[in-house]
């Protein structure tokens, strides 16, 4: 294995970019997990600076530099999900198990500072201020591998006590309220959500913790609806606290009974009803939905497992007992994870789809379209049925919205990272090519989106460029709506990190339009085209482009008045085009961008910064040239 190439090492640093992009917007932590939270933030935006200068530095990258930043890669992308898990997973289920997620911290926190002792900082092309800084983080990972963060043991104390005294004392329940940050009825909400979405990822069996959780919640819930009796709360919370007799909401009754649901199932036109009775209207001959008349495309009804699990915690808060389902058509543990009830509407559909006429297809590779969408569950199951070789067949479909179905149903499952795989295998990326050339509005525009989608795999970048992809993403760009341009613009940009595809972009005209929504306030459209200008301007045939479209004007213009990024993104444009050119120097020069620039180099992001002071030393060293 000899040094990584340019384009290999591009894309590579680019990744890590994003990665500490990632985790530097996470949302602000506030719960049980805030200190381990933002400890492994704050150390990891602090490796920000050698990634920027690597993206600048021509040197090519060893073996050994190589493997070291793909560990440190691999363990970004674990510290990214973490994050994520932990911002909007329960608060109460990681305030049961602290152990756990105190030991998955430690865990990411080994991780990175292994890939960090692989990397030998000493053959990298950057600063000595960057290299310091960079051993400085590693102390900092060494350290924290080797220590734990104290228990809190008020909280451990409170929870505790809450678990064993049926009337805990309401300045517990207070400080667990504000520990855990469930202070009001949109964090109640929010916290229900989210527990629902565990139970569901977990196929219905959470563990052992769950009724401790639905415990800790209800006595949380009843707490902040007791001390904000004004809060905007529904009658049925209102209840609560007056004792009044409970109202059952509209949502949680069946349209066909008016009685309260025990076993709530989805049809074919996303209704909802009670089982036993939505079976005895179907049994009856009837091909409808009882609530909006429309003809069922399929009779397989499909368990609403969020409604369900929402009736039964209204069910604890109000006193009511739930009366035993009768009758159900089971749940098994599948390797898809969802029930047979999912599965049998799924491969209703699919026979649909492989046997059915154009009529019966169009509906079918509808509802596939919406099963797609709702969970990744139905992702998985959809794929491993083998659905996607028959949407994309369906991508040549001389019905428009059949083709509009198709190519949403396989962005939709392209969400989850396996089926990415199956839907190039698939043959699709051509026919996709084929639908951004030629579909509706609507289907170029999903069809952009699933290139983007598919483009986050490396080889799918140099795939989906020779496929053609790139002149009719700039059309859409150009022609699109608001939207459309917007999945245009992304999908430009992650394919334009292959270098290949830099030069198709540019050869197929995109710098112009680039130029004009970059000129155009109004277009809401300048970030997007600032930040593919500023990956394009790396490459000669990029440069070039650029710079015969009178650029400098309208780059010393953001600088001066655009966002940090937007700024940051026109100085690394502005530099290249500077470099090794006089011309652009002396414009820059008449303009009387030093001071602007000036400003950058003290107040700009990092990048901003290096990128403002390189214009600046260009300017002294050929200050004799550019003067009038």
């Amino acid at each position: 294995m000899g040094p990584m190439d340019d384009e290999s090492k591009d894309a590579l640093v680019s990744q890590l970019v994003m990665a500490i992009r990632d985790v530097s917007l996470v949302p602000e932590c506030r719960n049980a997990s805030k200190k381990m939270y933002n400890n492994l933030v704050r150390r990891a935006k602090l490796l920000s600076p050698l990634f920027e200068e690597l993206k600048d530095s021509e040197e090519e990258l060893g073996d050994d530099e190589a493997r070291g930043l793909e560990s440190l890669k691999v363990a970004l992308d674990s510290a990214r999900e973490l994050l994520r898990s932990i911002n909007e997973g329960s608060k109460i289920f990681q305030a049961l198990q602290r152990d756990k997620i105190a030991g998955d911290f430690q865990h990411v926190t080994e991780q990175i500072e292994e890939a960090l002792s692989q990397i030998p900082y000493d053959k990298f092309d950057i600063s000595e201020e960057v290299r310091e800084q960079i051993e400085l983080v590693h102390a900092q990972f060494t350290r924290a591998k080797g220590r734990r963060d104290s228990p809190d043991m008020l909280l451990e104390m409170d929870l505790s006590f809450v678990q064993k005294e049926k009337n805990p004392d309401p300045a517990i329940l207070e400080r667990l309220s504000e520990k855990l940050h469930l202070r009001n009825i949109n964090d109640l909400k929010k916290e229900s959500l989210a527990i629902h979405e565990m139970v569901l990822s977990c196929d219905g069996d959470p563990g052992d913790c769950y009724q401790m959780m639905l415990y800790l919640f209800q006595k949380l819930k009843d707490f902040v609806l007791i001390r904000n009796p004004d809060a905007k709360t529904s009658e049925v919370e209102k209840g609560l606290i007056t004792h009044r007799s409970p109202v059952i909401p509209d949502d949680f009754r069946c349209p066909i009974s008016l009685e309260l649901m025990k076993d709530p199932v989805i049809v074919s036109t996303g209704q909802t009803y009670e089982r036993s009775c939505i079976q005895k209207w179907l049994d009856a001959g009837h091909k409808t939905c009882p609530k909006t008349q429309q003809t069922l495309l399929h009779t397989a009804l499909t368990p609403n497992f969020v409604l369900k699990s929402l009736i039964g915690l209204w069910c604890e808060s109000n006193g009511v007992e739930l009366p035993k389902k009768q009758g159900s058509c089971g749940k098994k543990k599948l390797g898809a994870g969802g029930s047979d009830c999912d599965q049998a509407a799924i491969n209703v559909l699919i026979h649909k789809l492989a046997n059915g006429n154009a009529e019966q297809q169009r509906a079918a590779s509808g509802e596939i379209r919406l099963l797609a969408k709702r969970n990744a569950d139905n992702r998985v199951f959809i794929a491993e049925a083998g659905a996607i070789p028959l949407l994309v067949d369906l991508l040549s479909s001389t019905d428009s919205r059949t083709q509009e179905h198709a190519v949403t149903a396989l962005l939709n499952l392209s969400i989850y990272e396996a089926n990415k795989g199956t839907i190039v295998n698939a043959g699709a990326i051509p026919d996709i090519v084929d639908v951004l050339k030629n579909g509706s509005m609507e289907a170029r525009e999903n069809a952009a989106a699933t290139l983007f989608s598919l483009s986050v795999v490396d080889e799918n970048k140099v795939a989906i460029g020779a496929a053609g992809a790139i002149p009719p993403l700039i059309d859409l760009l150009c022609h699109g709506t608001p939207r459309g341009k917007k999945d245009a613009a992304t999908a430009i940009f992650n394919l334009s990190i292959y270098q290949g595809n830099k030069v198709r972009a540019v050869r197929a005209g995109i710098v112009g339009p680039l130029m004009r929504l970059l000129k155009d306030a109004g277009s809401g459209m300048v970030d997007e085209a600032l930040a593919i200008l500023a990956i394009l301007a790396g490459h000669q045939e990029g440069k070039m482009a650029i710079g015969q479209s009178e650029p400098v004007p309208v780059l010393v213009e953001v600088i001066r008045t655009g966002s940090p990024r937007n700024r940051e993104n026109a100085a690394a444009v502005l530099w290249s085009l500077c470099t090794g050119d006089v011309q652009y120097l002396r414009a820059v020069r008449e303009l009387g961008a030093e001071e602007v620039l000036k400003e950058l180099l003290e107040n700009g992001t990092d990048r901003a910064k290096r990128k403002a002071g390189c214009v600046l030393e260009l300017l002294q060293r050929v200050d004799v040239l550019v003067k009038p």
